[in-house]
């Protein structure tokens, strides 16, 4: 009983570091999802006395992606909706040019600031707008859910980190007599502490296991997919393939090195 509360303790505490490392991929996959949303949405507008050629702007910064011109009926429809022909065409000429343009990506602010300078730059430009305020609420708003997550993760990955060297070192005194009876033998040090990595690689295993799992429920699952969809954006939940190899690997590489180290430590006390 005690052996199995022993394992229990051990994988509770592994899964805890895989299902944050899990839940942080899933954050960085749905920001840069909702990056990419907002770099749909998102447009800088751009004020011009006159005809501006589509490679002269898309030369002035990568960023730049399209260029399309507004149409100007809009703006004179709310500036005197009884004007005669004759004044609306002249209106027409004499207003100014006024562009969207679209983004490859959603940039950040010190990009945003970039791309103005560089558009004023161009000697047609009159008129950059680029929502700036709105702009960087957004991202700084991001950028505060992403630290949050971080942060929380990393308490979560120290905590159990500490909890699972204080189960092996409680496996390592359970077998302390047998390693060294097998050491005063002769037998190497990876040979006594068999038992201990055996311990470790097994409950990493069924850590991984249980975490694919986990994931692959959550993955298939309609209230999750639909949280996303309210939001606008599409999300790899867990790869089966990739997710699940990276998360078996940190087990396994976690669990080898705290036993590692437990080993270490026990052969400076001998």
């Amino acid at each position: 009983m005690k052996s199995i509360k022993n394992h229990l303790s051990l994988i509770v505490a592994l899964v805890s570091i895989l299902f944050s490392i899990q839940v942080f991929t899933i954050v960085e996959r749905s920001i840069d999802a909702y990056k990419e949303n907002l770099a749909n949405n998102y447009s800088v507008v751009v004020v011009s006395q006159i005809k501006i050629e589509e490679k002269s702007i898309k030369a002035l910064n990568p960023l730049i992606s399209e260029i399309t011109e507004l149409n100007p009926d809009s703006v004179i429809k709310r500036l005197n909706a009884k004007m005669d022909t004759k004044n609306i065409e002249l209106l027409k000429v004499t207003l100014p040019k006024f562009y969207r343009l679209k983004l490859s990506r959603y940039p950040s602010p010190v990009e945003v600031d970039k791309l103005t300078k560089n558009l004023l730059k161009h000697k047609s430009v009159t008129k950059v707008e680029n929502f700036s305020h709105n702009h960087d609420s957004i991202y700084k708003l991001l950028l505060l859910f992403k630290e949050v997550i971080s942060i929380f993760a990393i308490a979560i990955f120290v905590v159990t980190i500490l909890l699972i060297m204080k189960e092996l070192r409680i496996w390592q005194y359970m077998h302390n007599e047998r390693m060294s009876i097998m050491g005063l033998f002769g037998a190497p040090i990876w040979l006594s502490s068999a038992v201990l990595f055996r311990l470790a690689i097994v409950d990493a295993i069924i850590s991984s296991i249980l975490t694919f799992i986990v994931f692959s429920y959550l993955s298939t699952s309609e209230w999750i997919l639909q949280q996303f969809s309210y939001i606008g954006i599409d999300v790899v939940i867990f790869d089966n393939v990739e997710d699940f190899s990276i998360l078996f690997g940190v087990a396994i590489f976690v669990s080898i090195l705290l036993a590692s180290l437990i080993v270490a430590g026990h052969k400076e006390e001998v």
